[in-house]
């Protein structure tokens, strides 16, 4: 899955992609940019390739590309959801290492997200943000900061629990909570259990009050735990409509 990409000398590009069994993978598109090229549009964001690198003295090379979909063809047509896959792409470019190591979760998931991004879920469609909402926790959870929902993240008291801290790294008791805790009421703790299991039939018909508060907990959490706020997060249209 294609990243990123970045304009090298006066016709390359280079390419940051998340490969299924090595990481993720930085390489040079050799004269991409020039309107010759056989490559085209495969190379762009959002594109899900079949690739094969030629291993340079820096950087791999693209040797062949063959599209295996196109991900950013439906989702320029929305830009709500185009923004929504732009903070995807970047939370995976953040999350996964240049190490070389295999990623295959952080890779399915980007996958299954956008697609479920741009074709609904097999419960039926639902709000970009929400899409938004359930890769961000499950992404983290995969690299190791799974909110905790039940019991006190500090202390370990049973729940439920009536506030959540993203700081602390979920749900707190009153004992525990930090000043300034945000409340936690039933329905949006109900909707971030739902999400960080993918659990979409739990989902139909949430309100948008509780979708907005789960928004704001989730993006919170989110930049919390990645030490620094995501750049392409402010461009996101919350829209949540009550339905």
């Amino acid at each position: 899955m294609v990243l990123r990409t970045h304009k090298l000398g006066e016709a390359d590009r280079i390419i940051t992609v998340l490969s299924r069994g090595h990481g993720k993978i930085r390489a040079v598109a050799r004269g991409v940019r020039r309107t010759s090229s056989r490559f085209g549009g495969r190379l762009e964001p959002f594109s899900h390739i079949d690739v094969q690198f030629a291993v340079g003295r820096n950087l791999d090379v693209v040797a062949q590309v063959e599209s295996l979909q196109s991900f950013g063809d439906p989702l320029s047509l929305d830009y709500g959801a185009y923004t929504v896959g732009q903070v995807m792409l970047e939370t995976a470019d953040r999350l996964v290492l240049d190490d070389g190591e295999p990623a295959l979760q952080q890779y399915r998931l980007l996958v299954g997200a956008l697609r479920t991004l741009c074709e609904g879920t097999t419960d039926g469609p639902r709000p970009p943000v929400m899409v938004l909402d359930a890769y961000l926790l499950r992404a983290l959870a995969i690299a190791g900061y799974a909110p905790s929902l039940g019991t006190c993240t500090r202390c370990g008291a049973a729940g439920p629990h009536e506030w959540f801290s993203p700081s602390a790294g979920g749900v707190v008791c009153r004992a525990c909570r930090p000043p300034g805790t945000p409340a936690l009421d039933a329905g949006t703790l109900g909707l971030l259990r739902a999400l960080l299991v993918g659990d979409w039939p739990a989902t139909r018909d949430t309100p948008g009050a509780a979708q907005r508060r789960a928004s704001g907990l989730v993006s919170a959490f989110a930049q919390w735990h990645l030490d620094r706020a995501l750049r392409s997060l402010p461009h996101v249209e919350w829209d949540f409509a009550d339905r």
